[in-house]
């Protein structure tokens, strides 16, 4: 990193660190804002996109909107202001033998975030992605390293988000976009002091280099790091006589599409051994066979690709614009690199001498984004041992779909134990992922002109709070 490159980020940071967040309504305008200038780059972002990932065109629109309806999501969550969770525990003075004390709760604001820019979604995990918007929306500032490999787009996106906060009146600091891509940068933004959480989507290598970064300082920090996942899926025996070609078609298409670089793709996939599983493989390979070459997103992603399939090339049985591998339970258990993410379009199918076998294989799997399982209605009661046993290993169970294509709504959860994530208590999708950049702070024995808004009294801000250990909308005292 250039001694004036990091003359500005430190200037960056030092503004980011005297940041306060204006009023929720201000930070909403704000966001809507944003998702306007984001629209208003038209077909030129569209373009450069495209140049710098070779994603097409209807892919990129279709991510344009995920990006700009998130912004609205959360401004519509914020303006609303139930999120900040207020609790309020009223005084008790008589209380014997010791009173109580008036006892106030709500969220606030964690402080300047560091967002690094993920490859496979240069727009909705970028830098006005779900992240940014989610550490705006929660009233922190933001300064995002952009991903090496689409810097137009993410230079077009950021001069949208800075013209947005010039148009609303944001104060200094709020938004700033790192002008290096290199490690040295990335580093020197983890361990700045200024810096109080990082988000970050890519690598499980790259994560844990940021999260031990983030550990390792004199006051640690944390790091909301989305990893490696395998997104297992679960074919039960009955599903798989059934509905064996709906399931190749399904699966097919849910490993090659994006060409097999969406953090939810099933890279396993489980059954028991028989004419019927064979049967299955069989129409697997079929079927990846008439999937059409494409190019993934950079050379690096490439190179990785063919290092994971160089490494599993024993239980490679079909290897062409799409790689379908088969394995023993036996070897999954005891090889290492069969249990490694292939980001890109392979899959593992594990064969299971029995049920048993198969329960055991789920149960040594490491945290997983999501799980899903194919099963029909008779198989309902067999299955509950297997997803008791999945729930305890993903942050989203699927039945009898594909996990590929993320809901961005207020119920979603994206996050799982690790290596998926760093803390699977939250998600990097969905309005819940603003829990990650606030903080409780109680407030005891105020008095009310000195408390936030939130925790007066009377309830202006017409908010849900718990009042007494209920829920209300309500003044204190009614």
């Amino acid at each position: 990193m250039s001694q004036s490159v990091k003359i500005s980020l430190d200037a960056a940071l030092d503004r980011a660190a005297g940041f306060r967040a204006p009023a929720s309504a201000s930070r909403g305008k704000f966001l809507r804002q944003i998702a306007a200038e984001v629209n208003a780059l038209g077909d030129e972002l569209i373009q450069v996109c495209h140049e710098e990932t070779s994603l097409d065109a209807d892919r990129l629109r279709g991510e344009r909107s995920r990006t700009t309806n998130q912004l609205e999501m959360f401004a519509e969550l914020i303006e609303e202001g139930s999120w900040v969770d207020a609790r309020i525990d009223t005084a008790l003075p008589e209380r014997k033998p010791v009173p109580k004390p008036d006892l106030r709760r709500v969220l606030h604001p964690l402080g300047p975030v560091a967002v690094f820019c993920a490859s496979n979604f240069p727009l909705a995990f970028s830098v006005a992605g779900g992240d940014t918007a989610s550490a705006l929306a929660a009233g922190c500032a933001v300064v995002v390293k952009p991903h090496p490999g689409h810097p137009r787009t993410s230079s077009l996106v950021g001069g949208a988000v800075q013209k947005a906060a010039a148009e609303t009146g944001m104060p200094e600091g709020v938004f700033h976009l790192v002008n290096d891509v290199s490690v040295e940068a990335g580093t020197a933004l983890v361990v700045h002091p200024a810096i109080k959480a990082v988000g970050f989507t890519g690598s499980l290598q790259a994560g844990r280099a940021l999260f031990n970064l983030a550990a390792g300082r004199p006051d640690p920090i944390p790091v909301f790091v989305e990893m490696s996942s395998l997104n297992p899926l679960v074919v039960m025996p009955g599903a798989l006589r059934e509905r064996q070609a709906e399931i190749i078609r399904g699966l097919t298409g849910s490993v090659t599409l994006g060409v097999g670089q969406f953090c939810t793709k099933p890279g396993v996939v489980l059954g028991l051994r028989g004419p019927e599983l064979e049967r299955f493989e069989t129409g697997l390979a079929d079927a990846f066979a008439n999937v059409p070459a494409a190019r993934m997103l950079h050379r690096g992603i490439e190179e990785r690709l063919a290092g994971s399939l160089g490494k599993t090339q024993d239980f490679i049985r079909f290897s062409g614009a799409a790689h379908l591998l088969v394995a023993s339970a036996e070897d999954f258990k005891t090889s290492e690199v069969l249990r490694e993410e292939i980001f890109g379009p392979a899959t593992l199918i594990i064969e299971c001498a029995d049920q048993t076998q198969l329960l055991d294989i789920a149960q040594t799997l490491d945290g997983q984004l999501t799980a899903t399982v194919y099963l029909t209605a008779d198989e309902h009661e067999t299955s509950r041992p297997l997803l008791e046993i999945l729930a305890q290993k993903v942050g989203r169970l699927i039945i009898n779909g594909y996990p590929t294509g993320v809901e961005v709504c207020p119920s979603m959860q994206h996050g799982g134990p690790y290596p998926a994530t760093a803390d699977s208590r939250f998600t990097s999708v969905g309005t819940a992922a603003i829990q990650r950049f606030a903080r409780p702070v109680c407030y005891q024995s105020f008095p009310e002109a000195l408390l936030p808004p939130e925790l007066h009294n009377a309830n202006r801000c017409r908010i849900w709070r718990q009042i007494n250990g209920k829920l209300s909308k309500e003044d204190v005292g009614q």
